[in-house]
């Protein structure tokens, strides 16, 4: 039976974000390397997308390289970026084809100068594309995103070109690096671990939180469906009780 069946086009979430986690492991499971695990996943990505475009699905943000993946031995590292650009690269066309815009978070400072161009030109090129937008999460950190927004807000204060009293959420969200993109309804974890690692601390206020043990590499289709059907099967109260909604 085919589980897209199963879902309520009318309650699909405007977002969805994804910890892509299980790649490493998956390639020591099967024999092979770690690269070779990121490399598998990447299949994983390119279903997933598909799903979002044919539900309707506008905004998918993945986690792709948190800054503490820094601290990961240089060459899987350098093997990781290299990964990215060939891949981003090569899958330029297809997100023209399919009207998909490229837009990337993180601390970009970070990632060597070739990447940064790469991910840019295809940024550029993409920029205008409005069916679906892929977030990607890279050299990103949820507290260095707070810290920054912080930055800007005492900059501001001591510039004068804010009142304090002014700062509400809404104004937070605006100096996030997320400010132009709705919050995410659902997050889904693969690989077994729960946790949130980081990832989206303020944007994930009211967020469902889905697990699997899946490995990202064998996340196909057919659990996506499952995912979106067990988000669709919860009630969001919002802080209210379930006769006030």
């Amino acid at each position: 039976m085919n589980k897209k069946n199963n879902i309520i086009i009318d309650k699909l979430p405007k977002h969805i974000a994804i910890i892509m986690d299980g790649n490493g492991r998956w390639g020591k499971i099967n024999g092979t390397s770690r690269i070779d695990g990121h490399k598998k996943g990447i299949e994983s990505v390119k279903d997933i997308i598909n799903v979002n475009l044919n539900l309707g699905i506008g905004y998918l943000t993945l986690y792709v390289f948190s800054n503490e993946n820094w601290k990961r031995p240089s060459s899987e590292v350098s093997a990781l970026i290299h990964l990215l650009v060939n891949t981003v690269k090569s899958e330029k066309e297809s997100l023209m084809k399919n009207n998909i815009k490229l837009n990337v978070i993180g601390k970009l400072e970070k990632l060597p100068k070739y990447c940064y161009k790469a991910l840019y030109e295809v940024m550029n090129v993409t920029k205008k594309n409005n069916k679906m937008l892929l977030n990607l999460a890279i050299s990103y950190s949820s507290q260095l995103e707070i810290i920054d927004m912080v930055h800007k807000v005492i900059k501001m204060t001591l510039s004068k070109s804010i009142n304090v009293n002014s700062i509400d959420k809404k104004f937070i969200k605006s100096l996030l690096y997320t400010a132009n993109i709705p919050d995410p309804e659902l997050i889904i974890r693969t690989g077994g671990e729960k946790r949130i690692s980081n990832f989206m601390l303020w944007q994930i206020a009211y967020s469902e939180l889905y697990f699997t043990e899946k490995l990202w590499p064998d996340f196909k289709k057919e659990d996506y469906y499952e995912a979106i059907i067990d988000y669709q099967n919860r009630e969001r109260r919002f802080g209210l009780i379930s006769e006030q909604i």
